[in-house]
């Protein structure tokens, strides 16, 4: 038979029974030893799940940090352009005052950049010699002569961007010290350019060209102005058509429409459609806006309008759970005073919400700022040489010229890639930083 008396059960919960027969109840004891294996178990459950979580932080900021400092060692060559300076001399033989688009530049900065190096007669090595500019240098300086014909017949001082074999030495990328077969620049072609740099004629300045220049086959000439406005029309368009009609579904749907079966199998379809994947997007914009409609290909207006699509159900939910953060007795507090249902929403509930819904629409924009796959499939991958000038123009963006240069050959393309790539983290964390700022600002605590 088993023994229950006071003294014994006591002893089990860790209490003390002195005084139970008298009729007194039993007190606890915290420093009997049961107890203290208690609290020193619970303390240690405490430390391991405190460490788990620390854990966790530190292995995320471990993987971001090794992300971010791959990109910028690779990456901040691109900031930086070699340049060389020499003069011009612009023949008036061999440009035609009336019409100086036609002259023949080529030999013009040939033939002046061989003056800097009156050895060099072989017309092989004159070749070689002239590769250490740009390809592009020829229309460099027509583009100047044409925007000021006064130039001819004068000596003109250019500066230019270099090769992207010399820039790549310059840089370091390119190693002197392997053999002459193993790199793009012969030992005639580095003695040619150490003698330049002797001069004071290379310099390496900020590279302003990456974001005032757009798309170019050589990597020197290279920028992201092209990308950078393609993407500010896409965003535009996206959202002109998110907003107002994220906002307007879910005020509908949380304050006007009824609850039943069909609000309920809407709201599910809302929240599926923030979970496809964007490549969906982008093969229904190619179907639907393409295929059907017939609007132009690699268009902002066309890119903009897929980016608005996978946009909306992020929009749609976080209008809704902003409109219901808003405390009930605000819209009560209308109604008693005689105001209408859509005066309820338009004059109180949504200015209050309005804070949350531009919270969620921001990181909408810059989730759409990210996305590749959608603007790969309707064509905004296409190789554009100039900004466009509106949203029915051609245009590449942020992500996929990242996806072009990334293709690309060249070994100039490879830090361009991880610039662009730090362009548009820059950009997305300031999409951020105004979403969180917008939050504080406007925060209102029931």
């Amino acid at each position: 038979m088993t023994d229950t008396s006071p003294q014994i059960a006591s002893a089990q919960l860790g209490t003390s029974a002195p005084g139970t027969q008298s009729g007194e109840p039993p007190r606890f004891d915290w420093n009997a030893p049961e107890m203290r294996r208690g609290f020193a178990a619970r303390h240690r459950a405490n430390t391991r799940l405190q460490i788990y979580g620390l854990s966790a932080i530190a292995l995320a900021v471990l993987l971001i940090a090794i992300l971010v400092g791959s990109l910028v060692a690779t990456g901040y060559q691109s900031f930086v352009q070699t340049h060389v300076t020499f003069e011009v001399f612009v023949d008036p033989a061999k440009v035609d005052a009336a019409d100086p688009a036609k002259g023949n530049f080529r030999l013009i900065v040939r033939d002046s950049f061989a003056a800097q190096f009156p050895d060099v007669t072989n017309p092989r090595d004159l070749r070689s010699l002239t590769d250490v500019m740009t390809a592009d240098a020829p229309f460099i300086v027509r583009d100047r002569v044409v925007a000021d014909p006064s130039l001819i017949g004068q000596r003109v001082e250019v500066t230019m961007p270099v090769s992207d074999a010399f820039d790549q030495l310059q840089k370091g990328v390119t190693p002197r010290d392997v053999p002459e077969t193993q790199r793009k620049v012969n030992d005639k072609q580095i003695a040619w350019f150490d003698t330049l740099a002797e001069r004071g004629q290379i310099t390496v300045p900020f590279n302003t060209a990456l974001f005032l220049s757009a798309d170019s086959r050589f990597p020197e000439l290279a920028g992201l102005a092209g990308a950078i406005v393609g993407s500010f029309y896409a965003l535009l368009v996206c959202f002109l058509i998110s907003f107002p009609v994220g906002i307007a579904a879910a005020v509908y749907l949380e304050e006007f429409a009824r609850k039943g079966r069909w609000s309920d199998i809407l709201e599910v379809n809302i929240n599926n459609l923030a979970a496809v994947p964007s490549v969906v997007f982008g093969l229904l914009g190619l179907a639907v806006f393409l295929g059907f409609f017939g609007l132009p290909r690699s268009t902002p207006l066309v890119g903009g309008m897929v980016l608005a699509l996978m946009t909306l159900p992020t929009i749609i939910i976080a209008t809704r759970s902003a409109l219901k953060a808003v405390p009930p007795s605000i819209r009560e507090a209308a109604l008693g005073v005689g105001a209408s249902k859509h005066q309820v929403v338009l004059h109180h509930v949504l200015p209050l919400a309005m804070p949350g819904i531009l919270t969620g629409t921001i990181i909408g924009m810059a989730q759409a700022l990210g996305e590749t796959a959608p603007l790969l499939l309707i064509g905004m991958n296409a190789f554009i040489t100039s900004p466009p000038g509106g949203i029915l123009e051609s245009a590449t963006a942020l992500p996929t010229q990242i996806f072009i240069w990334a293709d690309s050959p060249e070994r100039g393309f490879v830090s361009r890639t991880s610039a662009a790539i730090l362009v548009l983290i820059g950009f997305l964390i300031a999409m951020n930083l105004v979403a969180v700022i917008l939050r504080k600002r406007f925060e209102r605590r029931w």
